[in-house]
């Protein structure tokens, strides 16, 4: 255990994480082609929204958010764990760890408000088409990203702030992998009702708040889809919400599992929880070029044409 000792007593300076002992090898072999994956795929959405004309449109603006906010998670989260695996290297530095808490606690949520505003996208594009092209503009594309950004930020940042005011003045070893807030803040010498208070209450206003209303726009997206009497337009509506709703299927169903696991408490080991975490930052990610890029023709067309400029 590394301490450190001032007027306070000892205080930790860093942390140990320990977790799935015994297994570490076989979960590389699994989370190191899928970290390949999730980043290969959000580089060439990436490239391909910046090269081809066609698709400089809000819609794929913000699909181009969400890639980018997918990049960041992956390399704050799993490189971090693929050298714990491979090279033992499980320690962490006290500023170090409450920064990959702050970032993922920082841009998880900014995935889900990506999903909102991409949901009132297709809510416009299909229940008010007329005026699409003069509510969904560039200029809403931006406005919607400084809320994403702000939005998010001003409400997580206490999450870390408060988990480094506490005195971690015992064990330094975090069972887990990355630094979640709750593994770190139980070490704590104090009092961390707070912490546990403002966690729960920060992801009730950020991603329930953000499902809730994702629900709602489709509940009158299908709304309109039931009314309208021509099967092509509905074919053709459900097939430009198609992709959107396999990318949030994914998202929150791997965040209610987690969640549900981690309540569930001595019933399901303590790995399921940690294991099904690492996964929510890789498995989206890796969606993303595959859902987009079977699901809609432009994109296909414009990762086709990329590839035969690089050829």
């Amino acid at each position: 255990m590394v301490l450190s000792s001032n007027n306070t007593g000892t205080q930790v300076i860093e942390f140990l994480m320990i977790c799935f002992p015994g297994m570490q090898h076989w979960l590389s072999i699994l989370l190191a082609p899928l970290l390949v994956l999730a980043l290969g795929d959000n580089f060439v959405l990436l490239m391909t929204i910046w090269q081809e004309a066609s698709l400089h449109e809000p819609m794929y603006y913000l699909l181009a958010i969400l890639s980018v906010l997918n990049v960041i998670l992956c390399f704050t989260v799993i490189p971090k764990v693929l050298l714990i695996f491979w090279f033992n290297m499980k320690t962490v530095s006290f500023s170090g760890c409450f920064l990959q808490m702050f970032i993922m606690n920082t841009f998880l949520p900014m995935e889900s408000s990506t999903f909102l505003v991409m949901a009132y996208d297709r809510y416009v594009a299909i229940c008010h088409p007329l005026r699409y092209s003069s509510i969904i503009t560039e200029q809403f594309v931006i406005n919607a990203a400084i809320f994403i950004v702000f939005r998010n930020l001003l409400g997580t940042l206490p999450t870390p702030v408060l988990a480094a005011r506490l005195n971690y003045c015992a064990s330094n070893v975090v069972e887990n992998s990355i630094c979640a807030n709750i593994s770190v803040t139980k070490l704590s010498c104090g009092n961390i009702h707070l912490n546990k208070l403002y966690q729960f209450v920060s992801a009730w206003y950020l991603l329930d708040s953000d499902l809730v209303l994702i629900l709602l726009s489709y509940f009158f997206i299908l709304r309109v889809l039931i009314s309208l009497q021509s099967g092509g337009a509905t074919t053709k509506a459900l097939s430009t919400c198609g992709s959107h709703l396999i990318l949030i299927l994914f998202f929150y169903t791997l965040l209610l599992v987690f969640i549900f696991t981690n309540k569930a408490g001595k019933k399901i080991p303590s790995e399921v929880p940690i294991l099904l975490n690492v996964l929510g930052h890789l498995i989206p990610p890796a969606l993303n070029r595959i859902v987009y890029g079977v699901r809609t023709q432009e994109i296909k067309q414009g990762i086709i044409k990329l590839f035969k400029s690089w050829s």
